[in-house]
């Protein structure tokens, strides 16, 4: 065991934060400090299942920032994680010259990425439920999870604004708004960080930025996005989570931007995010990306010469595993390529956050009760509430819900029996086989690494039902099934058996889509980019086969984009919009086809018909060609299948009034927007009343609508509800022709609604200036208030 100065000041949790980095600092060696920079993969601390002390002493004698998914890169149970995260934290307590504990972070898309952990609805589906306040409970219940395990930092929430569903990772995200990107983003943020860090855990905005807008929808390409673009759309959302919710981490993105990759771009993590915005966090890197300055966009020249380039851009921490930062930065540093200065720097930013974390007084969990804590029942009734609300009815001609004793049903398709295919791509199933692919092919994300030989991997979905076993509990020999054919395969063996089993029944309810994950076999997820929005495989066919039966098709759609031709939108009776909804995804489908729940998720993205169309989105410009002189492609419409905002219910609502309590306003203050909603329908239900506004002149040209607040209600049959929006000016500026963020004079225009299509004008009020008041500060939201 090391001993150390008792009378350190670091070491005295009564010493204030910054006073006890400073100390601590100042006893570093320069290996020390370099470690501090740096990461591990869990696995290489593991041999035979169980950690192993010469590992670490090979890897850890100087210290160490990050150690990397304990949970997510190993098959270990939560117990065990929790075993060997206070093995690690006790090794550098104990053996190491200054006892610096390492932070232990997670990927949390869709919950912890954990063998025994509650897997959630992926994002999109989070978004679809247009209800912040579930996020943060979903936020909550990680935090409660990571900490139980010994896990200090969480890779999410995923701010990318997406207007390009090609994209791979758009089921990572919260759709195609920054206003409900930055809504759903602040309340993760807030769930995940608690009130304080002592126990909460640092979350991490990614990715930084404008990732979701890269060239021809391939992931890692380029961003072409303009500087007043940039600010209004994609950097708001990461803006309001530093603003509002003290985020404590960003991840830069892969991407370049206008010639400049974010992990190299000073202006970007310098002079916006912490001079602009006073972030005083750590910025980490995504996996690999440092070098990738190097080796994949060519701007640097060397290792050493990325490592510089990060390191002075403002990139704390390498992850996932320490490469650039070792010896190429020690050399640069040798060299006065780079200055003391700014290595302190970072690492002072990651000391404060063990200080904050309450890591140099607590670096141990409780093993015993882990097993309480990790998918615990009140978790999993958070998932499923998400699920239920998360659920899109695109369409529907009356047959949904499927009526009590209305005859047999056929459940065809690759989704339907299939519970690995209702995880999104950082579910722990999903991601296990990007170890075992890259353990084979010696590599991850394209990059060297080695996976030990004996670090056991398995794929496990135990205790995750399929659509197929909810249903079966619901219809018993009612339900008849049958395949029909694979996600991706084209073999179309199965389709006699599916059309037999369509044509002998009442109703046949096609379960199709994706499959998520990042190894080749996957449709959707990070790297899996797609140049069409058909069904993968033969997909699109299997409904013509059904179809031509004569018997009355429900498509639910398991998917992590839009997806689906002409023909199946056009022709089966109804569409159920699944996403990627977890564990608890097929109790929901199954509760919303028969009427047990009233499906009331809405669309965070506009759906496309044709990748044609892309980008396509509500808030474009009135030059977006949208209404030009003939309007339409020669063979397309030009608008969307489904409309942002859209979804359907079993309770129709309608609105009956919406007011303004004022028509002029002094730039600073704010309007009041009343909305009356009635629910019209035969049973209760729920609807998202959708505030938008339009500024129909500016000194720059504007969206033809803009959303600016929303609020989830119920009612029962017959009844009405009264739900109060405060708009305050200052969240209806822009940014002007010098780039300064502006508050103008002038008209604005409201509309309320259940879509960005579906409105009601509920009034224009007048901006005015007064020379008298400061300028006038951003808002990024409104109080709502409902009754």
């Amino acid at each position: 065991m090391v001993r150390r100065e008792s009378e350190a000041a670091y070491t005295d949790p009564a010493v204030p934060v910054g006073e006890r980095v400073a100390d601590l600092l100042g006893r570093m060696t320069r290996e020390e400090k370099l470690a501090q920079l740096g990461s591990v993969w869990a696995f290489s601390l593991i041999e035979g299942g169980r950690y192993s002390a010469e590992r670490a002493r090979a890897v850890l004698r100087h210290g160490l920032g990050h150690v990397t998914r304990v949970a997510g890169a190993t098959n270990l149970k939560a117990a065990q994680v929790a075993r060997v995260a206070n093995e690690v934290q006790r090794f550098l307590v104990t053996e190491t010259r200054l006892g610096i504990p390492a932070i232990v972070h997670e990927e949390v898309c869709s919950g912890v990425m954990a063998r025994e952990a509650t897997i959630f609805p992926q994002a999109i589906g989070v978004a679809s439920t247009w209800e912040p306040e579930l996020n943060r409970r979903l936020a909550d219940a990680v935090r409660a999870q990571m900490r139980a395990m010994g896990s200090h930092q969480g890779l999410s929430p995923v701010l990318d604004v997406v207007r390009d569903p090609r994209w791979g990772r758009t089921e990572e995200t919260y759709g195609e708004d920054p206003y409900l990107v930055a809504r759903m983003g602040v309340a993760f943020v807030r769930g995940l960080q608690g009130a304080s860090l002592t126990e909460g855990v640092i979350a991490t905005a990614k990715h930084f930025v404008g990732y979701g807008a890269s060239e021809g929808g391939l992931n890692w390409a380029p961003a072409h996005l303009p500087p007043r673009l940039l600010r209004e759309v994609y950097l708001y959302p990461f803006e309001a989570a530093v603003r509002e919710a003290g985020l404590q981490s960003v991840m830069a993105g892969y991407h370049e931007l206008d010639g400049i990759p974010c992990h190299g771009n000073r202006e970007l993590l310098g002079d916006v995010l912490r001079g602009e915005w006073g972030f005083e966090g750590t910025v980490v890197s995504d996996y690999f990306a440092v070098d990738d300055l190097h080796s994949y966009h060519h701007f640097a020249g060397d290792k050493r010469q990325a490592a510089v380039l990060a390191l002075t851009a403002g990139t704390d921490v390498e992850l996932p595993a320490t490469d650039a930062y070792a010896g190429a930065l020690a050399q640069a540093l040798d060299e006065g390529e780079v200055g003391e200065a700014e290595l302190d720097q970072a690492v002072s930013r990651v000391l404060r956050h063990k200080f904050e974390l309450g890591l140099f007084e607590n670096p141990y969990v409780d093993e015993a009760a882990v097993a309480v804590t990790v998918d615990a029942a009140p978790h999993r009734e958070v998932a499923l509430e998400i699920a239920r609300r998360s659920l899109v009815l695109l369409k529907n001609d009356g047959l949904l819900p499927l009526r009590p004793g209305a005859g047999t049903v056929a459940l065809i398709g690759p989704n339907a029996d299939d519970a690995r295919h209702l995880l999104g791509d950082y579910s722990f199933a999903a991601h296990v086989e990007s170890l075992m692919q890259a353990r084979e092919r010696k590599g991850l994300l394209g990059q060297t690494m080695t996976i030990p030989d004996d670090l056991e991997i398995e794929e496990s979905t135990d205790g995750v039902p399929t659509v197929r076993d909810e249903l079966a509990a619901r219809l018993g020999d009612r339900l008849r099934y049958a395949r029909g054919c694979d996600v991706i395969d084209t073999s179309r063996d199965g389709f006699d058996e599916a059309v037999a089993a369509a044509a002998a029944a009442d109703v046949a309810v096609l379960v199709l889509g994706d499959r998520s994950g990042l190894t080749m076999e996957a449709t959707t997820g990070e790297s899996r980019d797609r140049s069409s929005l058909d069904l993968p495989g033969v997909q699109e066919d299997l409904v013509r086969a059904v179809v031509a039966t004569g018997t009355p098709v429900v498509a639910v759609l398991v998917a992590g984009r839009p997806v689906g031709g002409d023909f199946l939108h056009e022709n089966c009776a109804a569409v159920l919009l699944a996403w990627l909804p977890g564990q608890t995804g097929a109790r929901a489908i199954a509760e919303v086809l028969l009427g047990e729940v009233n499906p009331s998720g809405k669309l965070p993205i506009s759906y496309p018909r044709t990748v044609g169309q892309i980008p396509v989105f509500y808030g474009h410009k009135v030059s977006g060609g949208r209404s030009h002189w003939h309007g339409d492609y020669v063979d397309s419409p030009v608008g969307p299948r489904y409309r942002f905002g859209h979804g359907l219910g079993y309770a129709p609502f309608v609105v009956e009034r919406a007011a303004l309590d004022r028509t002029e306003v002094i730039a600073g203050d704010s309007v009041e927007v009343e909305v009356t909603v009635a629910n019209i329908g035969d049973r209760s239900g729920e609807e998202v009343v959708q505030l938008y506004i339009r500024d129909p002149q500016a000194s720059v040209t504007r969206p033809v609508l803009e959303l600016k607040g929303f609020a989830r209600v119920s009612a029962g049959a017959g009844e009405r509800t009264t739900i109060r929006f405060d708009l305050p000016t200052g969240q209806l500026g822009f940014y002007d022709r010098n780039m300064n963020y502006t508050v103008e004079t002038g008209h604005i225009e409201v509309y309320v609604g259940f879509s960005s299509d579906g409105h009601t004008h509920a009034g224009t009020f007048t901006i005015t200036g007064d020379v008298d008041r400061p300028e006038v500060r951003k808002a990024y939201t409104g109080a709502v208030h409902t009754r």
